[in-house]
C-alpha cells in the first residue's frame, strides 16, 4: 500500500491570497487529503509560506518592518485564515527556516560536485535611481510574446513565458518605477539545465499518460524550446545566502529555494517530535511514496523542468512527483483579481462575508480544471442555493422535523426495507462509488457533482414516499420511511465531508454519533439501517441560508473595484 504524501504550491508571503489561489492548489489538496485519511490511507499534508524573493522585501518596506518580522507576521496570518478555511495541513512551515537554508546548500553543494554549476560573468540591471542591482523579478517591463504589460523580468504570469530582462519592452524598476536602468557585469551562478534535459525528459515521459493534459502540455512545451542553463543567484540581502565567501551579498534565486521548502518544512515537522516522526522516510529513498503536488499553471513549468532536474542533478535518491495536479486561472468577471485595484475577492474578506463550507463547495464545484473558470456573485449565490441551501440543507430539515413533529426526537421503528428502499440502495451505491472514483482520481466538478445527485436522490426519496401523507394511513411505514431518510443524512454528510467538513460535523454532532460512525463510508458499507430505532438526535439550526438577489447586487458593487 502506498503512502501519500501530499503538497500544495506555496503562497507567497506577501498578504492574504485571493480565492483563486484557494481554488487552484490549496483547497484541492485539502480535499484529497481528507478524502485518503477517510479512506484510511497514511497522508502527509506539507506546505508553507514561500517567504524569500521580491515580494518580501518590497512588502516589508511597504510596512515599515524587517524583512524577518514582515514574514513572521503575515505567515501567522496566512495560517489562521487557512485554519478557518479547514485546510488540514499536518504542517505549515517557512521557507526561511533553517532546515530550509541548510536542505539548499546541500543541494547546492551536490549540484556543484557533481558538474551542474557553473559561474558566469553576466551583465545585470542596475537601477541608477535606486542604487542598486535588481533582481529580475524588481523589473517589470511588457511581455515581448503577449503583450502583457505587467510581466516580470523572469516570467511573464500570463503566459508562463520564461523571460530575461532584456526581452522586455519598456523595462522599468518595480521599486520607484525608473526607467534609467544600465547594463553592469556581476557575477553570478548558473544551474546547467541543458546538461540535465534527456534526464528530464525521459522522467516526463514516464509520466506523460497519467498526468493533466495541461501538466503535460506545458512541460512539452518547455522541453521543445529547450532547456538553457538558468541563473540560481541574486544580488538580494533576503534569501538562502551562498556559502561562497566572493558571493557575500547575494542569495540563492527563490525558485532554487522554494521547491526545496517542501522537504524543509517536513523536515520542520519532523523536528518538533524526532523520536516518532522522520522526514527522511516521506523524501529519501521512499519507494513506497506516492508523492502528489497540486498548483496553478503558472508554477507547473518549475515543477516538471526546474525542480526535477535538481533531484535529478544532485544524484541523491529524493522523492519526485508522481503526480501533478495543474489548474487554470479563476477569474473575476472575466479578469484577473487585483490586489491594488481592490477587484475581486480574497480570503479575509470571503470568510467574515459566508462560512468556509460556502466557498469550499463552489470553488470545488466550479474548480478551474482544464479551463479557466469565472467568478461572479449570480453564480456563487445560484450554486450555494441549488447545492446546499434548496439540496441538501432543505433535505436535513425536512427530514428530523418531520421525524420530530410524528415520532419525536429518536430514529424511529417500523417495518423491514422494501423495494423502494432497495433501489434507492442501489441508486445511493452506485453515486458513491463514482463520487470516490472522482475524488480519487483528482476529477473535482466531477466529484461535486456526483454528490450533488446523491443529495437529490434523497429528496427523490421523501417526494416519492411521502412520509407526511403516508404517516396518515400507516404509521408503520412512515416511520421506516424517516429511519432510512435519517440514515441517508449520515451517508450525505460522511459522503461530503472532504469538501465541506464543517458542515458534516454539524450533521454528525447533532445525530449523536461517535467518531468511529463519522468515517467516510464507500459502496461496501451503505447500510440505510445503521442508525437504529431509539437513536437520539437534536436538530440542528438550518445548514446554509439562501442568497438573496438584493445581496447578490450589494456584493457585486462593493467588490467591483477600479474595473
Amino acid at each position: 500500500m502506498p503512502r501519500y504524501l501530499i503538497t500544495s504550491a506555496l503562497p507567497y508571503i506577501n498578504g492574504i491570497k485571493h480565492i483563486g489561489n484557494l481554488a487552484g492548489a490549496l483547497l484541492p489538496a485539502d480535499i484529497y487529503a481528507r478524502f485518503l485519511r477517510g479512506e484510511g490511507e497514511e497522508v502527509l499534508f506539507i506546505c508553507a509560506t514561500d517567504d524569500h524573493g521580491t515580494p518580501a522585501e518590497i512588502g516589508a518596506k511597504e510596512e515599515g518592518l524587517s524583512t524577518k518580522d514582515y514574514c513572521r507576521l503575515w505567515h501567522e496570518r496566512q495560517q489562521e485564515v487557512y485554519r478557518r478555511f479547514g485546510l488540514s495541513f499536518d504542517f505549515f512551515g517557512e521557507t526561511s527556516a533553517p532546515q530550509n537554508h541548510e536542505l539548499t546548500r546541500h543541494f547546492y553543494r551536490k549540484l556543484a560536485a557533481r558538474g551542474y554549476i557553473e559561474e558566469k560573468v553576466i551583465e545585470q540591471v542596475y537601477s541608477v535611481e535606486d542604487g542598486r542591482f535588481l533582481p529580475d523579478r524588481y523589473i517589470i517591463g511588457t511581455c515581448p510574446q503577449c503583450g502583457y504589460e505587467a510581466a516580470l523580468g523572469d516570467q511573464c504570469e500570463k503566459c508562463t513565458a520564461l523571460l530575461d530582462p532584456k526581452d522586455l519592452i519598456g523595462p522599468r524598476s518595480l521599486l520607484s518605477g525608473t526607467a534609467d536602468l544600465e547594463w553592469r557585469p556581476t557575477k553570478h551562478l548558473f544551474l546547467k539545465l541543458d546538461k540535465l534535459a534527456d534526464e528530464v525528459r525521459a522522467w516526463v515521459d514516464a509520466h506523460r499518460e497519467e498526468w493533466p493534459r495541461l501538466v503535460s502540455s506545458i512541460a512539452y512545451k518547455w522541453l521543445a524550446e529547450g532547456l538553457k542553463e538558468r541563473c540560481i543567484t541574486r544580488d538580494l540581502s533576503w534569501g538562502v545566502p551562498v556559502p561562497l565567501l566572493e558571493y557575500e551579498g547575494k542569495v540563492f534565486y527563490v525558485w532554487f529555494d522554494a521547491p526545496i521548502g517542501y522537504i524543509s518544512a517536513t523536515r520542520q515537522w519532523s523536528d518538533l517530535d524526532p523520536e516518532r516522526r522522520d522526514w527522511r522516510r516521506w523524501w529519501y529513498a521512499a519507494d513506497d511514496v506516492r508523492y502528489v503536488q497540486f498548483m496553478a499553471k503558472d508554477n507547473v513549468p518549475f515543477h516538471t523542468i526546474f525542480f526535477p532536474a535538481m533531484i535529478i542533478g544532485t544524484g541523491e535518491p529524493w522523492t519526485k512527483a508522481s503526480y501533478i495536479k495543474g489548474f487554470s486561472w479563476l477569474t473575476y468577471y472575466g479578469g484577473k483579481f487585483s490586489t491594488s485595484r481592490k477587484r475581486g475577492i480574497f480570503l479575509d474578506q470571503a470568510i467574515s462575508l459566508f462560512p468556509a463550507d460556502y466557498w469550499r463547495y463552489f470553488l470545488t464545484a466550479q474548480a478551474p480544471e482544464a479551463d479557466d473558470s469565472d467568478f461572479t456573485w449570480e453564480l456563487f449565490a445560484s450554486v450555494v442555493n441549488r447545492d446546499l441551501a434548496n439540496n441538501f440543507g432543505n433535505y436535513v430539515q425536512r427530514t428530523l422535523k418531520l421525524t420530530q413533529k410524528y415520532f419525536g426526537l429518536t430514529v424511529p421503528g417500523g417495518g423491514e426495507l422494501g423495494p423502494a428502499e432497495q433501489r434507492l440502495e442501489n441508486d445511493c451505491r452506485e453515486l458513491c462509488t463514482e463520487y470516490r472514483t472522482h475524488l480519487r482520481q483528482l476529477e473535482y466538478r466531477k466529484a461535486a457533482y456526483a454528490l450533488q445527485r446523491l443529495w437529490s436522490r434523497g429528496n427523490l426519496y421523501l417526494e416519492e414516499r411521502a412520509p407526511w401523507s403516508l404517516v396518515k394511513s400507516d404509521r408503520e411505514a412512515a416511520a421506516s420511511v424517516l429511519r432510512t431518510a435519517i440514515n441517508l443524512i449520515r451517508l450525505f454528510a460522511a459522503a461530503a465531508a472532504p469538501i465541506i467538513p464543517f458542515t458534516a460535523e454539524t450533521v454528525f454532532r447533532h445525530l449523536h454519533l461517535s467518531a468511529e460512525e463519522r468515517t467516510a463510508i464507500d459502496a461496501t458499507r451503505i447500510n440505510l439501517n445503521y442508525l437504529k430505532p431509539g437513536h437520539g438526535f437534536e436538530i440542528p439550526p438550518p445548514l446554509f441560508r439562501r442568497i438573496e438577489a438584493e445581496e447578490v447586487e450589494r456584493l457585486t458593487a462593493a467588490y467591483a473595484g477600479d474595473r
